[in-house]
């Protein structure tokens, strides 16, 4: 072997031992942060997978991403060990994406890392990619402060550990186990990671989560308001400077127009500070709502004018769900289901009805109920899914009818996905 072969092969044997104490060190590290990750299913039959959570500070709460949960109230969470519960979703922000859930007590959660990121710092995402759950994917951080969604006053850390559709709601850490930031998107319209993922700072999680569980957060005003940032191109044609926003149109009744926007104006400042992008309207709709007024500095054909906006008429504080379970339909026939029967035959399947859904249709034949002789059972009364052995014109099959069932699957978050929206919606 020529020697510069075997020098390099030394070389490469070298780095190779080099590395592996420093994996290897990080495995009780991953396994004391992955006890305090859970994975988020729904509480029903069905058992959904809906994403990713973890413990947070002492351990009281958990916290995921509000388009994680929904508007489910409860949600069955597991942990590593495999235990169950079935948790009250007790605050949501949808605007800032932060869920907080109560849980059993158990051991401490997640703490914030005591200095704010840094670019290239290592980092490890938790969770359930594609339902593959108690996943440990290793990367950096790539950017800092980015604004993904212009109409969310909130920085995002961008990282390229790898997430993809069921990562969300679970924890960014950094090589120290300590909480970076909460992953709840990927920068790709397909859903799938191709090396750009982005998490809410923990500095930003612990204000919202404190915030929702003493009931002071407030939501985000909507100002009614739809507009587009001046491009260079839009300029030339409006004969201005490429800043602020152009409005597209206004809500009637909401707060731009009762402020006196019109759609052609231009929003040049917030508060006397000038907006050099279109999601510093977000930021600046936050930081006024301890004054309740908004200052808008606009262009209107070749004047310069100042309207307010009061946002002493927006909405009160995010506060913590009343704990009662909500009632449903505990009860149904196979009529409710939507189907109409003679004696077993199936003659009709009312349209968007859970049997239509299930996939019956007209001329389908019962053999069986839930394994009975489906002629005793035509006139139960069901308080569960029921099962059906199905006799058509293709052989037979059970089916499953869940009448509780959402039907949902994984879906894309709107906007999670878009950087540089033209059109934003405040």
């Amino acid at each position: 072997m020529p020697l510069c072969l075997i020098t390099l092969h030394r070389a490469i044997c070298a780095l190779i031992l080099l590395c592996l104490p420093a994996q290897a060190s990080d495995a009780p590290m991953l396994q004391a942060a992955m006890a305090a990750v859970f994975t988020v299913h729904t509480a029903d039959a069905e058992d959904r997978f809906l994403g990713s959570a973890f413990r947070w500070g002492d351990g009281a709460v958990a916290v995921s991403n509000a388009h994680v949960v929904g508007g489910a109230r409860e949600v069955r969470l597991t942990d590593a060990a495999g235990q169950q519960q079935i948790a009250r979703v007790i605050a949501s922000d949808p605007s800032r994406d932060v869920a907080v859930i109560a849980i059993a007590p158990g051991p401490g959660g997640l703490i914030a890392a005591p200095n704010p990121p840094q670019l290239g710092a290592e980092v490890w995402a938790l969770g359930a990619p594609l339902d593959v759950d108690f996943t440990a994917t290793a990367g950096r951080i790539s950017a800092l402060g980015r604004q993904t969604d212009p109409a969310a006053p909130i920085r995002m850390i961008q990282h390229d550990a790898a997430l993809n559709p069921g990562s969300s709601g679970g924890p960014l850490i950094d090589a120290n186990g300590a909480l970076v930031g909460m992953n709840a998107q990927i920068a790709d319209g397909s859903r799938m990671f191709v090396g750009i993922a982005y998490a809410i700072p923990s500095a930003d999680v612990t204000r919202i989560v404190q915030g929702l569980i003493d009931e002071t957060l407030q939501p985000i005003p909507k100002l009614g308001l739809t507009a587009r940032p001046v491009s260079r191109q839009l300029a030339q044609v409006l004969g201005i400077t490429p800043t602020g926003l152009l409005v597209d149109a206004t809500d009637t009744g909401g707060l731009a127009e009762r402020a006196g926007l019109r759609p052609g104006d231009v929003i040049l400042a917030v508060n006397a500070a000038p907006l050099s992008a279109p999601g510093d309207l977000a930021f600046a709709l936050q930081a006024a709502q301890a004054q309740n007024r908004l200052d808008l500095t606009i262009l209107r054909a070749g004047a310069v004018l100042i309207l307010m906006a009061d946002l002493a008429t927006a909405d009160s504080p995010l506060t913590l769900r009343d704990l009662a379970t909500p009632q449903r339909r505990r009860a149904y026939t196979l009529q409710t289901l939507g189907l109409s029967l003679q004696q077993t035959q199936i003659t009709a399947v009312t349209p968007n009805s859970p049997a239509l859904n299930a996939g019956l249709t007209a001329h389908d034949t019962i053999l069986q109920i839930d394994g009975q002789p489906a002629q005793s059972q035509l006139q139960q009364t069901f308080t569960q899914p029921v099962l059906l052995l199905i006799q058509s014109a293709n052989g037979t099959r059970h089916v499953l009818i869940d009448p509780w069932a959402t039907g949902k699957a994984l879906h894309p978050v709107g906007g999670a996905n878009v950087l540089d929206r033209d059109v934003v919606v405040f």
